[in-house]
């Protein structure tokens, strides 16, 4: 029963025109563990919802990545990308541009204890940012679309993009491992530090960096 409810919750969802609506903080679905997904609403269905996942995330200027509970839907599902846009910006800056990736049940641990801070946005938080301190290296454990289960180790803002979107499917926000006193709006984030990254934005806002 629960899974004919998700797959009707899902049919109704990508039959509706235009973008995804995304779901804002303070929604209960946004706090809750998703579900594993294990065919509940099969192939053709996924596929397609894969498709509007992929193009509401790249139709919302900035966006790298969009999880299924942002979406009113808590499953085991994201999607990620770096922007085409950014890929020059992130190679001058010795990183490596994120190809457009699926996560199906995903999971990850820590590679190494380095780890670093960088500001974080997200699209159920609109308009703020706030400096997290995660693993700069991970190992992920995950499924993609054609239900191949894949191990792979990401590095820098890959790592970061991969454990904040996993996280939303455990329920868990960015804000929630954030330091606040770095909390501001993207403006601000842009304009003042966009150039020279968090430590400036440490030292200005007093706040201390791993």
């Amino acid at each position: 029963m629960a899974s004919s409810r998700l797959a009707d919750q899902v049919a109704e969802l990508i039959d509706k025109p235009g973008p995804l609506s995304v779901v804002q903080a303070g929604d209960p679905v946004l706090r809750q563990q998703a579900a594993s997904y294990d065919g509940q609403f099969g192939e053709d269905l996924l596929g397609r919802l894969i498709v509007r996942m992929r193009e509401t995330m790249e139709g919302i200027d900035g966006a790298v990545g969009l999880a299924a509970p942002q979406i009113g839907l808590s499953v085991g599902l994201a999607v990620l990308a770096t922007p085409e846009a950014f890929a020059d910006a992130l190679i001058r800056r010795g990183q490596q541009p994120v190809p457009f990736t699926v996560l199906i049940n995903p999971s990850y641990r820590a590679v190494g204890r380095r780890r670093v801070g960088g500001y974080e946005g997200c699209l159920s938080v609109p308009g703020w940012q706030a400096v997290v301190a995660r693993p700069d290296r991970i190992r992920l454990h995950r499924q993609d679309e054609t239900g191949r289960r894949l191990v792979e180790e990401y590095t820098g803002i890959g790592a970061r993009i991969v454990q904040h979107e996993t996280d939303h499917l455990g329920g868990t926000l960015y804000l929630d491992g954030a330091e606040l006193r770095s909390f501001s709006t993207t403006e601000q984030v842009v304009q003042r530090w966009g150039a020279t990254g968090p430590g400036v934005a440490a030292e200005q806002l007093g706040f201390a960096l791993p």
